[in-house]
């Protein structure tokens, strides 16, 4: 099998239709134009060498032909359904199973309680001593305690041990994962669901997990296993926004906010020496943007104390939670401008389907304020002005594919502004926001949504590079532990090419 290019299918194509009376000069100026625009496209300037070639050839003989079978058959076209009416179907994709043994550099847009997936947030749920409370209307509550919390409760605290005894475990433990998860097998209702409603039930889910994983002993086994997950997709460094939760003790001692950041340096830490080609771990503080400005001040100055104690750690400052209707960057400038020459920013931005309104004008002030990356970017492409400037001052975009279909901005992904960012080559980096709570993987899902359902036909082997290298080189790692990373980067890059080309033989 061989690979044909973009000129010679062009041409063919030409002489089949255009006939005698279509003159060259015009065949020949369409492919020149394709071809430019083409050559604008994120991964364009990389060259690939004869075994990527050869890879690529196996990669694109396979996206083609599921491309090809979506154009036969549009009705069971997966991109242009809810994701969680196909992410079951993934797993058959041969694209999909090559881009899941591809390395893929780092993570740099991921909140670490909602990393871990709902079946092992399950079994942190069979640790000893833990009770539940549930109130009337469904919600719940949990509490590691020697005895009865003291800690409110709308009914009772029991222990959950107890309570999965009483009847069938299995069905008890499945109606429990629905705590931990957004999806429950398929998109039913979903289309219905208004985004503010999606956001609601999304950060209940977030608000259970964080009650889980803040028992000291159980935040240690969630961060490892959390960074096992990411590893065994593929991933050789992350960075982690984390609000900084009090951690606790099961006789109930609280810890100070600035335990947890240590803990998670420690576990990442350890989880180099186990896995010595796993780079590491930094961390963004974050801060609801619905909080006032003394709360906001007052996590400002815990990312100061984390610099100060732990300055190879901490990457720098953000704010979360539903840009619509949280407070702008522009009402919290004061306090933002005044900390800027202290801590790094990686702002959310743009995370709405409005134009003209406070929330996708994040934008400008993201970049003014000094964003060395924006989070999701979804409004940038409303503003030419914006997309110059990312592109001059090489502002990487953290863009989240999946996170954007399951809460709402986007239906049909081949719609996603992600498409126009690869068109233009502008400085991307593929994330994934909240894996554990769509039931996605780590990153992989991400890569193949994009390269399937939002890159062009013709995107190959070189966009995936390019994105795996982007995540590196907008990492916030110095330049020692960055060359590091580069290295691990290519020396398992060269093997992933050397599986690929092992699939030859099954075409």
């Amino acid at each position: 099998m061989a690979f044909v290019s973009t000129t010679s299918v062009l041409f063919i194509l030409f002489i089949s239709i255009s006939g005698k009376s279509i003159p060259n000069s015009y065949i020949e100026n369409r492919i020149n134009l394709i071809e430019r625009e083409v050559d604008m496209q994120l991964g364009s300037e990389l060259v690939l060498n004869d075994d990527e070639k050869l890879a690529n050839e196996i990669l694109m003989h396979w996206k083609q032909k599921e491309i090809e079978e979506s154009f036969r058959n549009p009705q069971y076209f997966n991109f242009s359904k809810h994701y969680f009416d196909y992410k079951n179907d993934i797993p058959k994709s041969k694209v999909y199973q090559i881009i899941r043994g591809m390395p893929k550099g780092a993570v740099l847009h991921v909140h670490s309680s909602l990393m871990l997936s709902a079946d092992r947030l399950l079994n942190l749920t069979y640790e000893n001593n833990l009770y539940m409370c549930k109130n009337e209307i469904g919600d719940l509550q949990f509490r590691f305690s020697e005895d009865i919390p003291k800690w409110p409760c709308h009914t009772s605290w029991v222990l959950l041990s107890d309570l999965r005894s009483l009847g069938d475990a299995t069905k008890f433990d499945e109606s429990l994962k629905n705590y931990f998860t957004l999806f429950s097998g398929s998109s039913r209702g979903c289309d219905k669901i208004d985004i503010n409603t999606i956001w609601r039930k999304f950060e209940k889910i977030s608000n259970v997990i964080s009650q889980l994983i803040i028992y000291r002993p159980v935040t240690e086994k969630f961060f490892y296993e959390a960074l096992n997950e990411f590893y065994n997709d593929n991933i050789q460094y992350i960075e982690i926004r984390s609000g900084l939760k009090s951690l606790y003790e099961l006789n109930g001692t609280v810890h100070d906010k600035l335990y947890m950041p240590r803990l998670y340096r420690d576990v990442a830490e350890r989880f180099k020496r186990d896995h010595p080609d796993f780079v590491g771990v930094k961390l963004i503080v974050t801060r609801h943007r619905l909080k006032t400005d003394e709360e906001i001040r007052k996590t400002i100055n815990l990312a100061r104390q984390v610099k100060q104690e732990m300055p190879s750690f901490l990457a720098g400052f953000d704010l979360v939670g539903q840009e619509d209707l949280g407070r702008s960057l522009s009402d919290i400038l004061p306090l933002l401008n005044e900390a800027k020459n202290d801590l790094k920013y990686y702002f959310h931005g743009g995370e709405t389907n409005w134009y003209g309104t406070s929330t996708d004008e994040n934008l400008f002030d993201a970049v003014l304020l000094g964003s060395k990356r924006i989070g999701h970017a979804y409004g940038l492409i409303k503003h030419p002005s914006l997309l110059m400037a990312v592109k001059q001052y090489d502002i990487a975009l953290e863009v989240n594919v999946v996170s954007n279909a399951v809460l709402g901005l986007v239906h049909d992904v081949r719609n996603h502004p992600l498409a126009t960012y690869l068109a233009l080559g502008l400085p991307v980096v593929l994330s994934s926001d909240d894996p554990g709570v769509w039931g996605a993987d780590p990153l992989s899902h991400d890569f193949y949504i994009t390269f399937m359902g939002v890159a062009s036909k013709r995107a190959d082997l070189r966009l995936l590079k390019q994105l795996a290298i982007n995540s590196i080189k907008y990492s916030t790692l110095d330049i020692k532990n960055k060359e590091a990373l580069y290295s691990v980067f290519h020396t398992k890059w060269d093997v992933f090419i050397k599986q690929v080309l092992t699939l030859s033989t099954n075409l």
